[in-house]
C-alpha cells in the first residue's frame, strides 16, 4: 500500500486584489554594508548572535506564484523583515513589522504567519550566508528565518516612499542570485513543497 504523506495547501490570490498606496518613507539602520557588519560586531559582544526574521508575501498572476518585493534603487531587493531583540516572539515581531512596513495608519491587516520556510546563517562580519552552519564555525554571527506569510483575500498596503513593492514571479527568481542574491533567488526551490490554490 503507498503511504500517503500530507502536503501542504496554500490558498493564493490574484495581485490585483490589492491596491498599493504609499507612506512616508523608512529607513535602514545602517547607511552602507560596512556600517551594518560594524554595527553586528559591536552587538555580538551584548547580546550574541543576531536573529532576523522575514516574510515571503505570495500573490498569484496568471496561476503563477509571485513573491513580493521591497526595491530600493535600481537592483536591490529584499523581503519585508526585522531583527528580532532577546526575549521577543519571531512571529509577534514579524507581523509587527509587517504592519509597520506596508500597513496603512489606522488599519489592520490580518498576517497569517504560521509556516517556517528556510533557515540561513551567517558565520562571520561578512556577506556570505548558508543555509546551514558549516561545520567549522561554532559561534556564527547572525541566524535569518523566512516565514510564509498567508495574506487576506484583499488588502490595502501603504509602501513607504523610499521602496516600490514589486511582484516577481518565481521564474525569474530561480538561480538569479546575481539580481536577488543568494536567498531570495533560493525561494522557488523552498517553495516547491506547497501546492497551491489559485483564487
Amino acid at each position: 500500500m503507498p503511504s500517503v504523506v500530507n502536503e501542504r495547501v496554500v490558498q493564493l490570490y490574484p495581485l490585483s486584489n490589492y491596491t498599493f498606496g504609499t507612506k512616508e518613507p523608512q529607513y535602514e539602520k545602517d547607511a552602507s554594508v560596512a556600517a551594518r557588519f560594524q554595527r553586528m560586531r559591536d552587538e555580538y559582544a551584548s547580546i550574541g548572535m543576531r536573529k532576523t526574521v522575514e516574510g515571503v508575501l505570495l500573490v498569484h498572476e496568471h496561476n503563477l506564484p509571485h513573491v513580493l518585493l521591497l526595491q530600493l534603487g535600481t537592483s536591490f531587493f529584499k523581503l519585508p523583515g526585522v531583527e528580532v531583540a532577546p526575549g521577543e516572539d519571531e512571529v509577534e515581531c514579524l507581523k509587527t513589522c509587517l504592519s509597520e512596513t506596508l500597513g496603512r495608519q489606522g488599519d489592520t491587516i490580518h498576517w497569517g504567519v504560521d509556516e517556517m520556510i528556510c533557515n540561513w546563517w551567517r558565520p562571520n562580519y561578512e556577506p556570505p550566508q548558508y543555509p546551514y552552519i558549516p561545520p567549522h564555525v561554532t559561534k556564527p554571527k547572525e541566524h535569518r528565518r523566512l516565514f510564509l506569510v498567508r495574506l487576506p483575500e484583499r488588502a490595502m498596503f501603504a509602501v513607504p516612499r523610499n521602496y516600490k513593492l514589486v511582484a516577481a514571479p518565481l521564474f525569474e527568481l530561480y538561480d538569479n542570485s546575481n539580481g536577488y542574491g543568494p536567498v531570495i533567488s533560493t525561494l522557488p526551490q523552498n517553495l516547491s513543497r506547497f501546492s497551491y490554490v489559485y483564487a
